[in-house]
């Protein structure tokens, strides 16, 4: 009984979280998906690209259930599923993204929770469904907080879902912004005297 709960429940989660990554693509413009916007290079289409492969890697192969079309090798060396290629479109992308979540979805859905795999790039690589579960929703979960931070630098817009969001106040972010700007300065220059003396 637990066993089922919790696999639903993980299930759940991942599937609110792959509608939110997705969500942060609305709106915006070609470019502004696509372009670099730390110095690693990450960027919101690369993000979606990059949990799409993950998901088909590890729903599909780890549990001798392929993906239906062909993958690259998994992390390629030159971290091509981190971007997208100009003649990859954010639809195509999106698609991959859908197409290898209703994957995973029934390979969760037609597996037992304690089901075995094996993850081939692990130093452990037997693994049990569960794990895979809660590795995936980690992964996502992280790239998804990435794109919150990426898509609050673009416009200003936060959250999991649009129907959540309000009108921005921009006065009040600023003044919110000074406030905490005003409690760094002030714990960096207690750091400094506690140094010196």
């Amino acid at each position: 009984m637990i066993d089922d709960f919790a696999k639903d429940y993980l299930h759940r989660r991942l599937k609110v979280t792959r509608e939110a990554l997705v969500w942060k693509l609305d709106g915006l413009s070609e470019y502004d998906i696509r372009r670099p916007l730390t110095v690693t290079g990450t960027n919101l289409l690369g993000l979606v690209k990059h949990l799409a492969t993950c998901e088909a890697w590890y729903f599909g192969e780890v549990f001798d259930r392929p993906f239906p079309q062909p993958l690259g090798r998994w992390q390629d060396a030159d971290g091509s599923d981190l971007w997208a290629t100009p003649d990859e479109t954010r639809e195509q992308i999106i698609d991959f993204y859908q197409r290898a979540g209703k994957h995973a979805d029934a390979t969760i859905g037609g597996l037992p929770i304690d089901a075995p795999g094996h993850v081939p790039w692990w130093p452990q690589p037997d693994v049990r469904l569960f794990g895979i579960m809660i590795h995936v929703l980690q992964e996502t979960t992280r790239h998804a907080g990435q794109a919150d931070i990426l898509r609050e630098q673009l416009d200003g817009r936060t959250g999991l879902r649009a129907e959540y969001e309000e009108e921005i106040d921009t006065a009040a972010r600023a003044i919110h912004r000074a406030k905490i700007e005003r409690a760094a300065q002030a714990a960096a220059r207690s750091a400094v005297k506690t140094r010196r003396d």
